[in-house]
C-alpha cells in the first residue's frame, strides 16, 4: 500500500528487469517534485474560481444593496426575492457550467488543455464585468452569471484533465483531489469575503461588488499563470510533439531522460496512443465512435451516474438550509455559511491522504454509508422535534442538526467530494478523455442546476423530510462504487484502462496484476483497441519518427 514518504522507490522492477532494461536508471524519485507542486498549486485555482463563483451568491440574496437593486419591492416597502427570481439568479451559473463543460471538450482536442484552460478563464472574467456593471436589472446579473458559468463549467472539466494526465500515478489522486481542495477553499473565501463587506459595506453596492472583483485575482493568476507550464504529455504526444512529452515527464517526475519510470510511461503512452489512432472521425463521429468503443458507454454510464449522485449526496442541500438551523442558537446565516465551510475546505485535506492511501473504493462506500447515517438522524430530528415555523424555541434540536450537519460535511469533504473528481479523471482513455469526462462533468451540472431550483419548492412542501430522499440516494451511491466502480490506486492511466477493456471485476481490481506485454496486446486485439501493425524499432506519429521498444506495458506497482 502506498505511503506518505518522501521518497519513491524501484526495487521491486529493478530485481525483475530484462537485460534490454538494465542501462536504465533505477534511482529513488521525490514523491513531490517541485514541479508537480506547482502544478498542483496553479491549476487547482481552477477548482477556486469554480467554489468562489458558486459559493458567493447566497450571502448576496441577503445583502440589503443587492436586495433593493434586484428584489421585488413588497407592500411595506420591504424588498426580497420569489423563489422563481432567486432560482434563476442562483442555478442559471449552473446551466452555463453545464453549456461551458460539453463546449470545453472538442476545443481542449483541437488547441491543447493548456491554451483552453487561458481562453476560459477570459471567459469567466468577462462575467465578472457584467455583473459588476450590473444596475437595478437582475436580468443582467442572471446573464453575466451564466457567462460566468461557461467558464467555470469548461474549468471544471479541464483542470481534473490537465492534473491526470500530467502528474505521476503514485500523487494522481492526490493531485486531483486538491482541485476539489481548492473549490472548498473558493467558497470559504467567498464566504469570509461576504461577512467582511456585510459588516463594513452593508448599504452600499462594494457589499457585493467587491466580493465579485476580487475573483478577477483568480481568474487572471490561473489564465497567465498556465502559459508557464508546458502541455500535458499526453496531448503533446498525440500532436506528434514526442520530444515535449518526455520533456514535461521529466520535469514533472523530477527524473533525467533514462530514469526508468519516464521510459516506461513514455512506452505505455505510445502503446494506448497506437491502439487508439486508427480511426479518426469528425466531430459528431468522433461521438459515436467513442460510445462504440469497447467498455466505453460501460464508462461513460458509469461518470454521468458517479457526478449526479455526487451532487445527490445532499451536500448542497445542507448548505440550503444553513440558516434555518443556525437561527435556533440565534447565530447570524453570514456566520453560518463561515462555519460549515470552514468545516468543508479543512476536512478535504484529509481526503488527500485517503484517497492514495486506503484508494478510491473504500473511501467513497464508508463515505456513502456515513452520509447515510446522517442523513438519517438529520432528517428525523429536523422532522420530528424541530419547531420549524419558531425554530429558537427548540434549541436543543438545532444543535443535534448542527452537530450533525458538521458531521455530514466531515464525511463528504473527505470522500464523495473530492474523489469523483480523480475517478472521473483517470477512467477514460486519453482518446476519449476530453469528450467522456464532458459528457460526465454535464451531469454534475445538470443536477446541481436541479437540486439548486427545486430544493426552495420541495422543502417547503415536506420540510425536512427531503433528507430521507438524500439518504437514499447515498445508498444507491455506494452501490454503485462496490459493483462498478475498478480501484485505480497506485496505476498509471494506460493500466486503469486495460483492466475496464479486460472486464476486470470491481471488487478484485484492487488485486489485479498485469499480464505480460503479449498476453495484453492479446487481449487488446481481441478487444478492438489491440495493435495489429508491425512492431519495428521507429513508428511515426503525425509525422513524427520516433524509436519504440516492444514491451510497452508497465508491470510494476511503485513500492515506497
Amino acid at each position: 500500500m502506498l505511503g506518505f514518504s518522501n521518497r519513491v522507490t524501484f526495487d521491486d522492477v529493478r530485481q525483475a528487469r530484462t537485460d534490454k532494461e538494465a542501462s536504465l536508471d533505477y534511482s529513488p524519485l521525490p514523491r513531490v517534485s517541485s514541479r508537480s507542486f506547482a502544478m498542483g498549486l496553479l491549476v487547482s485555482m481552477g477548482g477556486l474560481i469554480f467554489g468562489y463563483d458558486t459559493g458567493q451568491i447566497s450571502g448576496f440574496l441577503e445583502m440589503p444593496d443587492f436586495m433593493r437593486r434586484f428584489g421585488e419591492a413588497s407592500d411595506d416597502g420591504t424588498y426580497s426575492f420569489s423563489a422563481v427570481r432567486s432560482g434563476l439568479i442562483v442555478a442559471l451559473l449552473s446551466i452555463g457550467t453545464l453549456i461551458g463543460a460539453l463546449v470545453s471538450a472538442p476545443i481542449a482536442d483541437k488547441i491543447g488543455r493548456r491554451l483552453s484552460i487561458t481562453l476560459w478563464s477570459i471567459v469567466t472574467s468577462v462575467g465578472f464585468i457584467i455583473q459588476i456593471s450590473s444596475g437595478t436589472a437582475y436580468e443582467q446579473v442572471v446573464v453575466g452569471r451564466l457567462i460566468a458559468g461557461f467558464g467555470v463549467g469548461a474549468l471544471s472539466l479541464l483542470v481534473p484533465m490537465y492534473q491526470a494526465e500530467t502528474a505521476p500515478p503514485w500523487i494522481r489522486g492526490a493531485l486531483v483531489c486538491a482541485y476539489q481542495l481548492f473549490i472548498t477553499l473558493g467558497i470559504f473565501l467567498a464566504a469570509l469575503f461576504n461577512l467582511a463587506t456585510y459588516d463594513t459595506q452593508k448599504n452600499s453596492s462594494a457589499s457585493w461588488r467587491i466580493v465579485i472583483g476580487l475573483g478577477w485575482i483568480f481568474t487572471i493568476g490561473l489564465g497567465a499563470g498556465i502559459l508557464l507550464f508546458g502541455e500535458t504529455p499526453r496531448h503533446a504526444y498525440r500532436k506528434g510533439r514526442v520530444d515535449e512529452a518526455r520533456a514535461t515527464l521529466m520535469r514533472v517526475y523530477g527524473a533525467p531522460a533514462n530514469h526508468w519510470a519516464i521510459h516506461t510511461q513514455m512506452e505505455e503512452i505510445e502503446s494506448k496512443f497506437r491502439a487508439e489512432s486508427k480511426v479518426e472521425s469528425g466531430l459528431i463521429g468522433g461521438y459515436i465512435e467513442m460510445f462504440k468503443a469497447p467498455r466505453m458507454s460501460y464508462r461513460i454510464a458509469l461518470g454521468v451516474a458517479l457526478q449526479m449522485f455526487q451532487q445527490l449526496t445532499g451536500a448542497n442541500y445542507f448548505f440550503y438550509y444553513g440558516t434555518t438551523i443556525f437561527q435556533s442558537v440565534q447565530i447570524s446565516s453570514f456566520i453560518t455559511q463561515v462555519i460549515l465551510n470552514t468545516i468543508n475546505f479543512s476536512v478535504t485535506f484529509i481526503g488527500l491522504y485517503l484517497v492514495e492511501h486506503y484508494g478510491r473504493r473504500k473511501s467513497l462506500i464508508v463515505g456513502s454509508i456515513w452520509m447515510f447515517i446522517c442523513f438519517l438522524i438529520f432528517a428525523s430530528v429536523g422532522h420530528f422535534l424541530l419547531d420549524i415555523d419558531a425554530p429558537e424555541n427548540t434549541p436543543t434540536a438545532g444543535i443535534v442538526l448542527i452537530v450533525f450537519a458538521a458531521i455530514f460535511v466531515l464525511g463528504y469533504a473527505t470522500t464523495w467530494g473530492p474523489m469523483v473528481w480523480t475517478l472521473i479523471a483517470e477512467i477514460y482513455p486519453s482518446k476519449y478523455r476530453a469528450r467522456a469526462m464532458a459528457l460526465a462533468t454535464a451531469s454534475n451540472w445538470t443536477w446541481n442546476f436541479l437540486i439548486a431550483f427545486f430544493t426552495p419548492f420541495i422543502t417547503k412542501a415536506i420540510d425536512f423530510r427531503y433528507g430521507y430522499v438524500f439518504a437514499a440516494t447515498n445508498v444507491v451511491g455506494g452501490l454503485i462504487v462496490y459493483f462498478f466502480c475498478i480501484e485505480g490506486q497506485g496505476r498509471t492511466l494506460e493500466e486503469i484502462d486495460t483492466m475496464y477493456v479486460e472486464h476486470v471485476s470491481p471488487r478484485k481490481s484492487e488485486k489485479w496484476v498485469p499480464p505480460a506485454p503479449e498476453e495484453m496486446a492479446r487481449i487488446r486485439r481481441e478487444a478492438g483497441t489491440g495493435d495489429d501493425i508491425d512492431v519495428s524499432d521507429t513508428t511515426t506519429v503525425n509525422g513524427s519518427e520516433h524509436k519504440r521498444t516492444a514491451e510497452p506495458m508497465n508491470e510494476h506497482t511503485e513500492t515506497v
